[in-house]
């Protein structure tokens, strides 16, 4: 399990991509990872927490607070937490957010939090990814030290064709697990 020990966040946001993102937890669950699944309001138009919790084991954050009981989740304490975080998919809405400080959800929140490498896939539509603000907000990201999964080029779910499908699960968990063996191979700290 070449994952075995790492605590990775998966941030989930409101994209049709988001099926894929339970693929993904599903992989970096059998490559030994504990992940915490953080998932926007719109996210949750796309796929269950009750899927997500059921594929990690853990409950799915998606609220600052307990459902009337005074419990709380705490941005502060996850990103203390893990060792890498990962959105996917990440929306050009909550990009802007990141790029921009606006910390108006727990997964953003959480993200300002966060003392690891931050791993961000895009999925939108070919011409919402061209945009000039979503480029500049992925350009403002990558200068804050996060490390953009490049979307890939094919059909969209709009059925036009061009960039903006969120890499392939697959092919994100080998990003991730290279990450973590170079870090490991050159003797650099991961955080």
């Amino acid at each position: 399990m070449r994952l075995e020990g790492k605590n990775i966040i998966l941030g989930i946001t409101g994209s049709i991509a988001a099926y894929k993102a339970a693929i993904l937890l599903r992989l970096l669950i059998k490559e030994g990872a504990c992940v915490q699944v953080v998932i926007t309001h719109a996210g949750k138009e796309f796929i269950t927490p009750v899927t997500l919790s059921a594929l990690s084991g853990k409950p799915v954050v998606s609220e600052f607070f307990g459902a009337n009981d005074g419990t709380s989740n705490s941005h502060v304490d996850l990103g203390l937490w893990a060792d890498l975080m990962l959105i996917a998919p990440a929306t050009a809405s909550t990009m802007g957010k990141m790029a921009n400080g606006i910390a108006d959800n727990m997964l953003v929140t959480t993200y300002m939090s966060a003392k690891c490498p931050v791993f961000i896939a895009p999925a939108m539509d070919l011409d919402m990814y061209a945009h000039p603000s979503t480029q500049k907000n992925i350009d403002t990201l990558k200068e804050y030290g996060n490390i953009i999964v490049e979307p890939g080029t094919g059909e969209l779910a709009s059925g036009l064709e061009g960039k903006g499908r969120m890499e392939e699960p697959g092919n994100i968990l080998e990003i991730v697990v290279d990450y973590f063996n170079r870090k490991k191979n050159f003797g650099i700290k991961l955080s």
